[in-house]
């Protein structure tokens, strides 16, 4: 092989790890589409804010640790099993 020539192995590693990198690159991007789904799903709602506290216990919602958008924090309303 002359000096600066790259061989065909090279070559097709290479290009394999782009494929790779490309297919990672899309499933990322998905599943990142809609993170408030997680907190719709379980009866929550997505609200402003960045801390447990930002759920007000008055109105009848508590943090719960699932997927919002960013600034935003998933709160559950607490049902009374009576009503």
């Amino acid at each position: 092989m002359k000096r600066g020539e790259i061989s065909m192995e090279v070559i097709i590693i290479a290009a394999i790890a782009l494929l790779v990198l490309v297919i990672l690159s899309v499933l990322v991007i998905r599943s990142g589409g809609n993170v408030a789904k997680e907190c719709l799903n379980i009866g929550g709602e997505c609200r402003s804010g960045s801390s447990p506290t930002d759920c007000p216990i008055d109105e009848g919602l508590v943090y719960s640790p699932n997927n919002c958008n960013t600034g935003q924090v998933c709160c559950i309303k607490l049902t009374n099993p009576d009503e």
